[in-house]
């Protein structure tokens, strides 16, 4: 799994729209064949239209991330932000296929609704059938 950070997060940072240790960080499943734009998607609503829809144990707007750290690193000159591995479990039907979850803040309402931190890309596409357990495991985006 790779993961890219949004460009919208260094200004939402800058600007103290972003609070790692107070709002809540929300993983939103994405549909097949979405692509992130790291340029162009700054907030939830640039790409809830392209968000797997609520059914078979996922509901849209996705998940609420908890535990959330942010470790400063300095071997790679890195600030590391990951978060617990959210889960949703298929019931009656399929989770997916998803190619990756975006990672938004629910909290701020201006001058960004719901800034979007970055994506997890799982490298394919992905599909957890009924009754299975799908998760993101360790997510994390660097800045």
């Amino acid at each position: 799994m790779a993961s890219i950070v949004a460009n919208k997060i260094k200004y939402a940072l800058a600007t103290k729209q972003i609070d790692f240790s107070g709002d809540t960080f929300k993983g939103a499943l994405m549909g097949t064949g979405f692509v992130f734009n790291r340029d162009t998607h700054h907030g939830y609503a640039d790409l809830s239209a392209s968000e797997l829809g609520t059914g078979y144990g996922y509901t849209a707007g996705g998940a609420t991330l908890t535990g959330v750290a942010v470790t400063e690193n300095d071997a790679t000159d890195l600030t590391e932000i990951t978060w617990n591995n959210p889960q949703w479990t298929a019931t009656g039907g399929s989770i997916g296929p998803t190619p990756g979850m975006i990672i938004y803040d629910d909290t701020p309402t201006t001058p960004q609704a719901k800034p979007i931190v970055g994506y997890i890309d799982f490298g394919e596409e992905l599909t957890e059938p009924s009754g299975g357990v799908f998760t993101v495991a360790n997510p994390m985006v660097t800045i």
